[in-house]
């Protein structure tokens, strides 16, 4: 099953599926198909990634950013990730990907996503994104207000504040 027709298969479940707020979770689910193999038959590292890719899409339509994106011609733009692998993924093995907001500062929109296997965690991603638009980044506070967010934004976990100050040094 190739990834073009996953996207696919993921932008029509978005918008069949009911819309959801900003800091709510997404829940997709996949089985690890051949050609997402390596030499060590389990699931690529680069295939988590391309995942990820799907969640952050699906989040994007369900929360009505997609509309955002298109008006304001908005572009996402990934700033970095942070990946931990704990468990192997196996040909044919169902998991489910679990995206959400985590947080948000100044300049970026932190994504959690979680590959799971029956409640236990496979892999944690998090990445970093911005939305640009033509005087360059928009504030994710801006960002979440035009989402309907209307919250402080989440807490910022201590690890990731020291992953941006790291990026700082």
């Amino acid at each position: 099953m190739s990834l073009w027709f996953r996207l696919i298969l993921t932008v029509i479940g978005a918008g069949l599926r009911s819309r959801m707020a900003m800091v709510e979770t997404s829940v997709l689910r996949f089985r690890v198909m051949p050609t997402d193999l390596d030499f060590n038959m389990h699931m690529t590292n680069a295939r988590y990634h391309a995942f990820m890719d799907l969640g952050r899409l699906d989040l994007i339509i369900r929360t009505g950013l997609w509309r955002l994106l298109l008006r304001r011609h908005w572009q996402p733009v990934l700033g970095g990730a942070v990946v931990r692998f704990r468990r192997p993924l196996k040909p044919f093995q169902r998991f489910e990907l679990r995206s959400r907001m985590l947080c948000w500062d100044d300049k970026w929109l932190y994504i959690e996503h979680r590959v799971e296997v029956d409640g236990s965690i496979a892999c944690q991603g998090v990445v970093r994104g911005a939305f640009v638009g033509a005087d360059g980044l928009v504030a994710p506070d801006e960002v979440a207000r035009a989402c309907g967010y209307r919250g402080d934004a989440p807490e910022t976990p201590a690890w990731i504040a020291s992953w941006c100050e790291l990026e700082a040094a």
